[in-house]
């Protein structure tokens, strides 16, 4: 038996077929659906987390958090290590993310002209799109020197401690609009860390075109950033480079005109 929706509310009580058990609303289907979800944000930051931990920080019960990581084991979205008892991301969640990401139309388009640019460089290429506050990596080609500091790193960074962040924000209100109202916490030393200095830094951006970075997301580390702008003019995605402070930096402006003809390329290939 099913009742309609009320005003503001969508409710639904079932009962199982033959059974006379009453299923769970589909509000309470949607929350446990969240509360899944929150769980994985959990492995954001740290690869292996115990039950206790992934309490501690939704702060929900012990029990509940069990129950949470258990159904997401039987669907291999996280997997519980045999040898500490703790748990981690599973190999199916890898084989979704794997899938996303080969079928993003920008990563196909842009691989050819990002592998010219890594023989031509020989620095670190990253291709990154804007996600609230954040730039999310959705490829990188590592090599030489920076590809090390990279290997243990995630794929999502704070856009203020980016090249990339900085120029998606310059020419994308919303990427600029999220930063602020998130702020400008340190990662490194040279960090924006204040309102008027993003502000500075955006107005450059926009003067010359590029952005770079230097000391901001890791030490020793610089990049260089172009973005990649749609027909109106507003960034959906960026191009950049990384390499160690003392070799990349004196070659920025060098380094930005290759990736302007490479932005440029890619693109008019995705008709943008």
């Amino acid at each position: 038996m099913t009742t309609a929706p009320t005003s503001g509310t969508w409710e639904v009580t079932t009962f199982a077929r033959g059974r006379g058990r009453q299923q769970p609303t589909r509000q309470g289907e949607l929350r446990s659906v969240g509360s899944a979800l929150d769980v994985l944000e959990c492995f954001s930051v740290d690869g292996e987390l115990g039950v206790s931990d992934i309490a501690r920080r939704l702060d929900i019960a012990k029990s509940t958090a069990h129950r949470l990581l258990t159904t997401l084991c039987s669907r291999r979205i996280v997997e519980q290590n045999p040898h500490t008892g703790r748990y981690r991301l599973g190999i199916h969640l890898y084989e979704l993310g794997h899938l996303a990401q080969a079928r993003s139309d920008l990563r196909q388009v842009a691989l050819p002209t990002m592998s010219e640019l890594s023989r031509q460089t020989g620095y670190v290429v990253n291709l990154s799109v804007p996600d609230g506050a954040d730039v999310v990596y959705i490829e990188r080609l590592e090599v030489g020197p920076g590809s090390k500091l990279l290997a243990q790193s995630g794929r999502r960074l704070p856009s203020h401690v980016t090249s990339s962040g900085k120029v998606i924000a310059a020419y994308n209100a919303d990427a600029d609009r999220a930063r602020r109202e998130a702020g400008f916490p340190p990662r490194a030393s040279s960090t924006i860390r204040s309102l008027p200095e993003w502000q500075s830094v955006l107005d450059d951006v926009r003067r010359v075109g590029y952005a770079h970075a230097d000391n901001e997301s890791y030490e020793g580390i610089s990049t260089v950033a172009i973005p990649l702008l749609d027909l109106g003019q507003s960034a959906y995605a960026a191009l950049s480079l990384l390499g160690p402070t003392e070799r990349l930096g004196p070659q920025v402006p060098a380094l930005a005109r290759l990736l302007r003809s490479a932005a440029q390329r890619i693109s008019r290939s995705l008709g943008r």
